[in-house]
């Protein structure tokens, strides 16, 4: 098996794609979706098939950090004939918003069931090196700034204590007739970040947004990893 850092240093990236990142950490132990890269309608359709409807398909290159932004991502998916047409339709928009773009495939996913929405992370802080976070999703994040930070790496306590110490912990706990969220669940998550981040001083920024939570378990739907560059310096 091929080592997605060892590729991303070869090729001179920093940044993985979603589905090497994903592959990374579902070796660490961390419950992703499983992801794979097609490079023709035919081969999306043939993973989407093997996967279940719907799927998710996400344009994917090295120069598109937000690929929201140049209509590179589709939800919904729901047959092998709306991937073929999705996978040329979402080429197409690519190209003529990011013409110049290189682009390696559209990847394919699962779509997961809707869950709440959590987003775990780390960075690398000059001072004192990777840090984690944790905090809910969406606006909670975005606008509120409602985020727990830990250093790495972290004891089981910490990753308790992440979770409780945000003023959205509420949510987690079940509002308005929606269950509770499985803390156990995503303490383990924040516990396997932190130990693939220690295992892995190259990477130096590392965001799964989201992660959904559900009443039972808790899954990466989207993964983003950032090598330190190769010199040493920051990328």
């Amino acid at each position: 098996m091929t080592d997605p850092i060892a590729t991303a240093r070869s090729e001179g990236r920093t940044l993985l794609s979603e589905a090497e990142a994903k592959e990374l950490l579902a070796e660490a132990g961390v419950p992703v979706t499983e992801t794979r890269v097609a490079t023709s309608g035919e081969e999306a359709a043939a993973l989407a098939d093997a996967f279940g409807y719907p799927v998710v398909l996400k344009i994917v290159s090295p120069d598109i950090a937000h690929k929201s932004d140049v209509g590179g991502v589709e939800l919904g998916v729901e047959d092998a004939g709306a991937v073929r047409e999705g996978y040329e339709a979402m080429l197409a928009r690519v190209k003529e918003v990011a013409p110049a773009a290189s682009i390696a495939g559209i990847s394919v996913q699962r779509q997961a069931e809707p869950g709440t929405e959590v987003i775990i992370g780390s960075t690398t802080d000059p001072q004192f090196g990777p840090v984690m976070m944790f905090g809910l999703g969406g606006v909670f994040v975005e606008v509120l700034k409602d985020v727990a930070f830990r250093i790495v790496p972290l004891a089981e306590r910490d990753a308790r204590q992440m979770v409780r110490e945000i003023k959205g912990f509420a949510i987690l706990e079940g509002v308005r007739g929606q269950p509770a969220a499985d803390t156990d669940a995503i303490e383990r998550i924040i516990m396997q970040v932190s130990e693939f981040i220690a295992d892995h001083p190259e990477v130096e920024e590392l965001d799964l947004n989201p992660v959904l939570a559900y009443a039972d378990g808790a899954i990466a739907v989207d993964a983003r990893i950032i090598l330190a560059a190769a010199d040493g310096g920051s990328a």
